[in-house]
């Protein structure tokens, strides 16, 4: 906030865009044309976008960047041309029996300018992800990727650019304090993806201008792993997603639950299976490096303070391979004995370390994780439908996959987001064009209406009408 020339510019696109929009509403066709517009640049920059992904990480493999951010973002875009004409259709709703005849209908309008800040761990998805359903409902968009990453972060700016009109879509990047300058703008919606400390002064900042807000955040999401679901099967599920960019995942598993006597296998899958997925570390292209030093000496001090509490730890790398903060490579590493006074049980990793805790029963489990923050995603591993329901009915998470990891937000039709802790509000799908609407209840009243019942003056008959309205309202 310190520099004033910075923040008039900001709201300057803010007041071209609040203009342009009061002027024309984006309507189907634009919508339909804007998406397409994304989806033509997106697959024009591809390989831009992948390497300069891969710069900021400092080598980050091509493969995860096309799955993870590529796939579902070109997906995310297919789905939602598809399904928007029925998205934005009129929804007729049951008139209340005692204003009949009138009729209700709702009606799905944009709410105006909406900002998003995207995350540097999914730079791509996270900060563009948004913005596609903010668009399909016929917003306009101001959006700030994360410096974090700054390569894509600029990329990401000159597509934008290139692409849509600045009072229609723009981007901006800087570092925090243009990000605290973005969020203290007063849009009609702001979006946020990262974490729950910079999650809170977000929500602070939009406080001031009554900016409704959507927080994407994170969180230590749990994996329960009951006794009779098979090793071979789970952990190569479990370690896949726990590995994705190493680690630096949102919804990563960020401990695991075993039943007591467990550990012995457990560990023996787990060598065998990091193994087949990385067989080497420092000079295999497909293990992403973590994004930063500082990050890096962070989980280090993790590890260190877990070791000195007593945990056992298993660093799943050749004994001629070395991970240190300037190469970035740091190695798949089991906690084991980890207790709550440990940082790396503090905080949320985001990295490729695995705390590992047991249970006596699964509802020992259940009940260590209601202690505790609600998650972002809870992870579950079992057969038998009628334990699943249990837990199902018994814990509470943003989202939850049964028997594999992270896969629920692949869900075109179900919704993503936190809560409590872990964020506020929800988007993918359906849920995100809600999101970035306003749902506005509209009623038409015919020629007759009943609600002359309800004009003074209050004859004798409209009393008597009111006293049996009441007494069918309390049945």
């Amino acid at each position: 906030m310190n520099d004033p020339k910075s923040m008039c510019q900001l709201q300057r696109l803010l007041l071209a865009q609040q203009a342009e929009f009061r002027r024309q509403v984006p309507d189907y066709r634009k919508r339909l044309w804007a998406l397409a517009e994304l989806r033509r640049v997106l697959r024009q920059r591809q390989n831009e976008l992948v390497r300069a992904i891969s710069e900021d990480f400092g080598g980050r493999s091509p493969e995860e960047t096309l799955a993870l951010e590529m796939f579902p973002l070109y997906e995310q875009i297919r789905h939602t041309r598809s399904h928007l004409k029925g998205w934005m259709r009129q929804k007729r709703v049951r008139s209340s029996w005692y204003l009949m005849p009138s009729r209700a209908f709702v009606q799905y309008q944009p709410l105006g300018v909406v900002g998003v800040m995207g995350a540097w761990n999914y730079q791509l998805l996270l900060s563009l992800g948004p913005v596609v359903e903010a668009m399909a409902a016929g917003n306009h968009v101001m959006i700030k990727p994360s410096e974090v990453t700054p390569r894509s972060a600029e990329l990401i700016r000159q597509i934008i650019a290139e692409t849509f009109a600045p009072e229609y879509v723009t981007c901006v990047t800087g570092d925090t304090k243009m990000s605290a300058r973005f969020s203290s703008l007063p849009f009609d919606h702001l979006f946020f993806t990262g974490s729950t400390r910079v999650g809170k002064i977000i929500m602070r900042a939009a406080a001031e201008n009554l900016t409704p807000v959507t927080l994407e955040l994170g969180g230590k999401s749990p994996a329960i792993l009951h006794e009779s679901y098979p090793l071979s099967r789970a952990v190569p599920r479990l370690m896949t997603g726990k590995l994705y960019n190493a680690g630096q995942t949102c919804v990563a598993p960020d401990y695991l639950f075993i039943r007591e006597g467990q550990e012995a296998a457990l560990e023996d899958q787990v060598r065998r299976d990091v193994a087949k997925l990385y067989p080497r570390l420092v000079d295999n292209p497909d293990y992403t490096r973590i994004v930063s030093r500082d990050r890096y000496r962070r989980l280090k001090s993790y590890a260190d303070d877990a070791r000195a509490k007593g945990g056992r730890l298993v660093v799943l790398a050749s004994a001629q391979e070395r991970g240190t903060p300037e190469n970035k490579v740091f190695p798949p590493t089991l906690i084991f004995s980890a207790t709550d006074e440990m940082l790396v049980m503090q905080e949320e990793i985001f990295g490729p370390m695995l705390p590992v805790l047991t249970y006596k029963t699964i509802d020992h489990a259940i009940a260590y994780v209601n202690d505790h923050p609600k998650p972002l995603a809870l992870y579950y591993f079992d057969q038998n439908r009628s334990r699943v329901k249990h837990l199902l009915d018994h814990t509470f998470s943003g989202g939850v996959t049964v028997n594999d990891c992270m896969f629920h937000l692949g869900q075109h039709h179900l919704p993503f987001g936190g809560v409590g802790a872990s964020g506020m509000g929800q988007y993918h799908g359906h849920d995100g064009f809600v999101t970035f609407s306003k749902k506005r209840g509209v009623m038409v009243q015919r020629a007759v209406a009943s609600t002359s019942l309800f004009k003074a003056p209050f004859d004798r008959s409209k009393k008597t009408m009111i006293h049996l309205l009441l007494r069918l309202a309390m049945r």
